[in-house]
């Protein structure tokens, strides 16, 4: 990116000065380095964003922005219905509530190097990945309107986890105002055999240490240490989501002219967040968060039973679990003033500060945890909310590396199989149903996820608490 565009208000913080049609300023979080290796599609995309009706305060672009549909990947923007605001499918994405949870073992290290081999067999055997990927659980008309409207909650109650999983989920699992009648069919028949399947892309399932602790208070109040075995499981809504995605762009593009939106992308169809079609998205995306919830809680269970099977003194208990690709309704302090404001965060994660109600009770004196996922082979990481964000950019952090170069570019740069066998001598496992699907995550074709984690941490918009390193990798 030419950073001569970009007034540098501080070390880690950028502001585009609005011009031509921009509403509002664009402001960007990283360092020197990070800007100068963000592509320009980032720019011009936060310059668009800025010119939508209803935006407040500014667009902002975290530290692993990048080139996406309509919003960057990593762009957060909040709207106020009273002034005109909209709601944009663009803002938050095809895979909707995309999203990471971690749970603690109750191991060390020690405790699974001999049975790695047995636990990635049996993750891998256990739960489906990988392109069109089917599980065993199959879902009737009722049964997948009930998941649309229940959520992890649903799963709970159809046997898959325990009622005290729903205390570390946003939205306590079950997000309100899902409407199952706003998804159509088509996105439900995509849905119907694909409940606890991880899916393909950056989708994963990890088992991983604890490699270095930076806040020994915070990560005490999570329950961390180093050495500490954990797992992380990041998944959205599937072919679901999808769906919704692709029909609601395709619905607001026709109707943006009868609210005299004038879009500059295309890829930026919006409506009002009062009309009938920004109502009708909202019902059929917080299904979406759902579905993604219901997902990541079906697919807790079957890793807990392999455990079970494979270490029986594991605990699996869950630290927390955060969404990235979200509309959410939120009030938010802006000059004083507290306003009800409509939150897109697409490829962002929520990350409210310590004493935030909406934290649990047993982590809310320390900050909400923010799970940072690292591309394949690399390190992860755990931060906590900090008051300081909520002033930054609506109590919003980054949510992982962030790529560097397309899927197209990394296929034609590396091997899956080789991949596979260099990691394998670094003493991580790599299971995957697809070897082209390897090569397009290699490590090397995503930013160096540290140097994204300092500068959220920097900038204030998380603190940083622990790095977690890979030991088996369940890949799509």
């Amino acid at each position: 990116m030419d950073l001569n565009l970009l007034n540098h208000v501080a070390e880690y913080t950028w502001r585009i000065e609005p011009h031509g049609d921009m509403r509002v300023p664009a402001i960007l979080y990283a360092d020197e380095p990070l800007m100068r290796d963000m592509d320009e599609k980032v720019y011009e995309q936060s310059c668009n964003v800025a010119m939508l009706p209803g935006i407040v305060q500014a667009a902002y672009a975290m530290p692993d922005a990048h080139w996406g549909y309509g919003f960057p990947i990593g762009g957060v923007a909040a709207f106020d219905p009273e002034q005109g605001g909209v709601i944009s499918a663009g803002g938050v994405g095809f895979d909707i509530s995309c999203g990471v949870r971690t749970l603690l073992t109750g191991l060390r290290k020690p405790d699974v190097e001999n049975s790695k081999h047995a636990l990635a067999d049996g993750l891998f055997r256990d739960v489906p990945a990988g392109v069109g990927s089917t599980g065993h659980i199959h879902l009737n008309h009722a049964g997948m309107n009930a998941m649309l409207k229940g959520g992890a909650q649903w799963a709970v109650e159809q046997g898959f986890g325990l009622p005290e999983d729903l205390q570390r989920i946003e939205e306590h699992g079950c997000m309100s105002g899902a409407d199952s009648g706003k998804v159509s069919d088509r996105a439900k028949k995509r849905q119907r055999d694909e409940m606890g399947t991880l899916g393909s892309g950056n989708h994963y399932l990890e088992v991983q240490y604890v490699a270095a602790v930076y806040d020994a208070k915070i990560a005490n109040a999570y329950g961390l240490q180093e050495g500490d075995v954990v797992v992380s499981i990041h998944c959205g809504s599937r072919g679901l989501g999808h769906q919704i995605g692709t029909e609601f762009l395709k619905s607001m593009a026709i109707t943006a002219g009868q609210h005299d939106i004038r879009l500059p992308d295309r890829e930026l169809a919006c409506a009002p967040i009062n009309s009938e079609v920004g109502q009708a998205y909202l019902g059929a995306m917080r299904a979406g968060i759902n579905c993604a919830l219901a997902n990541r809680q079906i697919i807790t269970h079957l890793t807990r039973q392999v455990f079970a099977q494979v270490i029986p003194e594991a605990k699996l208990q869950l630290l927390y679990d955060v969404s990235h690709n979200t509309c959410k309704q939120e009030i938010h302090e802006i000059d004083g003033v507290k306003r009800e404001l409509f939150v897109h965060r697409k490829g962002a994660t929520r990350a409210f500060g310590p004493d935030h109600p909406d934290v649990p009770e047993p982590l809310r004196r320390v900050g909400q945890p923010v799970i940072i996922g690292g591309s394949m082979g690399t390190a992860s990481y755990i931060l906590a909310g900090t008051q300081q964000s909520e002033q930054q950019a609506y109590s919003s952090a980054c949510h992982g590396a962030g790529r560097a170069m397309s899927r197209h570019q990394a296929k034609r740069q590396w091997r899956g199989r080789a991949l596979i066998d260099e990691l394998a001598e670094r003493g991580i496992l790599i299971l995957s149903p697809s070897l082209r699907g390897v090569a397009e995550e290699a490590p090397g074709a995503y930013k160096d996820v540290s140097a994204v984690v300092e500068a959220a941490d920097k900038a204030g918009l998380a603190r940083k608490v622990v790095r977690l390193h890979p030991m088996v990798c369940i890949k799509g």
